[in-house]
């Protein structure tokens, strides 16, 4: 592949997966940015070689330039990276990097700015973050038309419905229902009253995909999901009732889609990011993957249970939000963001978290 990327949110989990794809597929990487994590980036400059590098976090930024600057490897070398800090260098990598795919990988609402200034390069965008279409879907959906930026979505459900789709004729007019398939996390089958006494130890321990912290949590809440209709809805032009939730342990079958003819069309792959993070970059073409493949005779078995929304109402919440409209959604995102930095420090419970959110956004 000729292709090139620009990864924003490149030491985070999807990022660092990102570039295993990249490296398999031998596409060229322009750009990169992070946070604060200066010790693996400096490693993936040293490794990928990009020409523009930002660094949200200023501090760390000035360090990575000292240890980029001192380096016997850049000295007298044209190929040293221009390294830019905070939010506004976030913004310009995504502007000024000139890659044919930018993936937006920076976790919350930070992703925002960064996701929308990609947009409007008019470039394929790889959209990693739900928080983009969360907070803001109107806003970001209207900006791709207007620039003409190709969407592609690397979350594994939102992906999933995409490849459902590639094969109708005029898809979002056709579509009955899109059916979202959760894991259930870890504590699937556990009363409220089970839940009541949560570790967020015990929370991080998903049963099937390896994710960063926030989005772990979220997905044993089931508000993963919740954020996830929200966005899909965007993405796919339909109403938050169009949309079921349906638990499957196994995270086999990523999402499905139901037409109105009665046809039902599923994707299914083993749990593993790359194979979205590639379908992206390959789009509409296919090539073998770092993904093992599927064997449907060792399954036995698929199987799938509503939600239980009583023991987890973060799904509900979310509903609520998306038939109010963007205003809520992104008080519902803000307020879960906070809940979860809350439940990660130890100051409230697991199941105070739905409770926190709903106090918030009912203000």
């Amino acid at each position: 592949m000729q292709k090139t990327i620009t990864i924003l949110g490149s030491t985070g989990s999807i990022g660092r997966q990102t570039l295993e794809v990249a490296e398999h597929l031998n596409i060229t990487v322009t750009a990169l940015s992070a946070d604060k994590s200066i010790d693996l980036l400096e490693e993936q400059i040293r490794k990928f070689k990009p020409k523009l590098v930002a660094v949200y976090n200023e501090v760390a930024a000035a360090e990575l330039v000292k240890r980029i600057s001192g380096s016997k490897e850049y000295e007298g070398n044209a190929s040293r990276p221009r390294i830019l800090q905070g939010k506004q260098g976030q913004i310009d990598v995504a502007r000024e990097s000139g890659a044919d795919v930018i993936v937006t990988a920076i976790a919350g609402q930070a992703g925002l700015e960064p996701t929308l200034a990609a947009i409007e390069t008019g470039k394929r965008i790889a959209l990693a973050n739900k928080e983009p279409l969360v907070c803001a879907g109107d806003d970001v959906m209207s900006a791709a038309r207007k620039f003409g930026a190709e969407i592609i979505p690397v979350d594994s459900e939102h992906s999933a419905i995409f490849q459902c789709l590639a094969g109708a004729e005029a898809p979002y007019k056709e579509i009955n229902k899109i059916i979202l398939t959760a894991s259930g996390g870890p504590f699937r089958g556990k009363t409220l009253r089970e839940l009541e006494d949560i570790t967020p130890e015990q929370a991080l321990k998903h049963p099937n995909w390896s994710m960063g912290k926030k989005i772990t949590i979220d997905s044993a809440t089931l508000m993963n999901k919740g954020l996830e209709l929200i966005e899909a809805m965007h993405l796919f032009d339909i109403s938050p009732d169009q949309i079921e939730v349906l638990v499957h342990p196994e995270s086999i079958i990523h999402s499905m889609v139901e037409f109105k003819d009665g046809s039902t069309i599923a994707q299914l792959s083993n749990p593993d990011m790359r194979q979205p993070i590639q379908y992206a970059l390959t789009y509409p073409g296919r090539l073998p993957s770092l993904t093992k493949q599927l064997n449907l005779a060792e399954l036995k078995t698929l199987t799938f249970e509503k939600p239980d929304m009583q023991a987890f109402p973060c799904l509900g919440l979310a509903y609520d939000a998306a038939r109010k409209g963007q205003k809520a959604c992104a008080a519902l995102n803000e307020a879960n963001e906070i809940a979860v930095d809350l439940f990660l420090c130890g100051k409230i419970g697991f199941n105070e978290i739905p409770n926190f959110i709903k106090d918030k956004t009912c203000q």
